[in-house]
């Protein structure tokens, strides 16, 4: 689909040249490059991998080739903090680099930004750093993207109005996205050290530091992600600290209603009883004379509660 040489060209098919350089992205299913895979004596476990979709990442080698399975974070429509992980293959032999994935999305943006730091000069080995580096740079970006939008949902916590089923699942889909991350951030390093590892000595010597920078950023996205599954709990229990201290605060001004109107009910049940002889039933101002009593017993508790602040 893609092929760097001295520049980006795009093309249907893709011809394979027998010992030139290429750098080819394109679809796992690609038959040209499956056909050429198999007649270069890839292994077919390696095929068996690639097709897997539940395969975690890997780092395997034969006598001819190279294979890297990383993992690839794309947004879901679901919900803005859910992050699904798409399988990528970097396959690496004398001559050829061919980058491999499912997603047509993921080629294209992978593509873009290597073709921004591409240099016709640069060997394979600097390639597979190069494309692993703005994977790495990839998941750091979504990091950096759920950090913002928790700093929004603690926000709207306080705020007056208040979405608790939205909120709830929003940090219901960052715990998720986080836990894999850290979980895949983690098999990532072992797979860039393994491919560090089985480099020869003289392209480990050269390109030491900036394998160094990749363990750096997997680390930084371990403890990064950690933080921020710490942080989905520290909101998840403040939401609902929020929601209890309101819900006892209408508690509480309903328990002060209560008990304005529990002397007058009290006052008002005793008039309401049937004896025959009741001496306030004959005054000629007992009907106001009640009502002024009703009204200083209720602004007396009213003041009361106001002041202990329960209203």
């Amino acid at each position: 689909m893609y092929i760097l040489t001295d520049r980006l060209y795009y093309k249907e098919e893709i011809k394979l040249d027998k010992s030139s350089k290429q750098i080819i992205f394109t679809h796992m299913d690609n038959p040209e490059i499956i056909t050429w895979l198999q007649e270069h004596q890839f292994p077919e476990s390696f095929l068996e991998d690639i097709h897997n979709e539940d395969q975690s990442i890997t780092f395997e080698q034969s006598s001819n080739f190279k294979m890297i399975i990383l993992k690839y974070f794309m947004e879901d429509e679901e919900d803005h903090l859910l992050y699904n992980d798409e399988n990528i293959a970097l396959i690496i032999s004398d001559e050829k680099f061919i980058f491999l994935s499912r997603n047509e999305s993921i080629i294209k943006n992978v593509v873009s930004h290597l073709y921004k730091r591409y240099a016709q000069r640069d060997s394979l080995e600097y390639i597979t750093y190069t494309v692993i580096d703005i994977i790495i740079d990839h998941t750091m970006h979504v990091i950096d993207r759920i950090d913002n939008k928790l700093e929004a949902i603690e926000d709207e916590i306080f705020s007056e109005e208040i979405d608790e089923k939205e909120i709830q699942k929003h940090l219901y889909f960052a715990r998720r996205t986080l836990n894999r991350i850290a979980k895949l951030s983690v098999q990532s390093n072992d797979a860039v050290n393994k491919v560090y590892n089985h480099f020869p000595l003289a392209v480990r010597q050269k390109l030491k530091y900036e394998f160094i920078d990749l363990k750096e950023h997997l680390s930084f996205l371990i403890n990064e992600s950690k933080t921020y599954l710490d942080r989905t709990g520290y909101l998840q229990n403040l939401l609902m600290g929020f929601l209890s201290n309101r819900m006892n605060q209408a508690m509480q001004r309903l328990a002060a209603i209560s008990l304005i109107f529990l002397p007058l009910t009290f006052i008002v049940g005793n008039y309401g009883m049937n004896f025959k002889h009741m001496p306030e039933l004959d005054w000629h101002y007992g009907y106001l004379v009640i009502w002024g009593i009703n009204i200083i017993i209720a602004w007396l508790i009213f003041k009361w509660l106001k002041k202990h602040k329960w209203i």
